[in-house]
């Protein structure tokens, strides 16, 4: 990666080999983080519990309902993980209208939009990933997307970003994946794809 000069915003590499891009959504490509923390903060309360952050920061980037059945079993709760689950989800899609792209992703998204076929695989289900992109004007740019809705095992599992290059039509090996999160990075390189950190250039948002 490049680094930030003369006051500019820091790019990533792009290797010349690299047939296809794919990227993360929510840390990556749009600051829905801190909504998304909102939102379990919410959920919790309404159940009468406390958030716990660092957990939630542990399993980012995975599906809400695994995160509340991984809740249940480390905290001996018994959480209905079915309507806990929509209780967040409803919260979530409700802020999203907030949503900002995250630079320099969202500018290297834009960048290599039409010169490169690109997707965006989240943990999220499709309803908000597809609100927070529009929302951050990104939407468009991305003819391939995956979520939490199309029944595949979750990040970090390869399957997602194995579908999502055969539907880009590249083999996995000239894939780069932009994610923020440990199973997302875990997942590209698990589908032989060249994973890029992105928290090393855009850090976490601030909660």
């Amino acid at each position: 990666m490049s680094t930030a000069t003369g006051g500019t915003l820091p790019e990533f590499d792009v290797p010349a080999w690299i047939r296809g891009l794919i990227f993360d959504c929510d840390g990556t490509l749009v600051d829905t983080l801190p909504l998304h923390y909102a939102a379990w903060e919410e959920t919790f309360a309404e159940w009468g519990l406390s958030c716990p952050l660092e957990f939630l920061l542990r399993h980012n980037g995975k599906p809400t309902d695994l995160i509340v059945a991984l809740y249940n079993a480390e905290f001996s709760q018994a959480l209905d993980i079915k309507k806990f689950t929509e209780d967040k989800e409803r919260r979530t899609y409700a802020l999203l209208d907030q949503a900002q792209p995250l630079e320099p992703v969202a500018a290297l998204a834009r960048r290599y939009h039409g010169h490169l076929p690109m997707a965006v695989v989240s943990g999220s289900n499709r309803a908000n990933v597809e609100r927070a992109l529009q929302a951050a004007g990104l939407w468009a740019l991305f003819p391939v997307a995956l979520t939490a809705d199309d029944g595949l095992p979750p990040k970090p599992a390869p399957d997602l970003f194995l579908e999502a290059a055969r539907r880009l039509q590249v083999e996995p090996r000239y894939c780069q994946v932009f994610e923020d999160a440990d199973s997302g990075l875990e997942a590209a390189r698990c589908a032989g794809m060249l994973a890029t950190d992105v928290r090393f250039i855009v850090g976490y948002p601030e909660l």
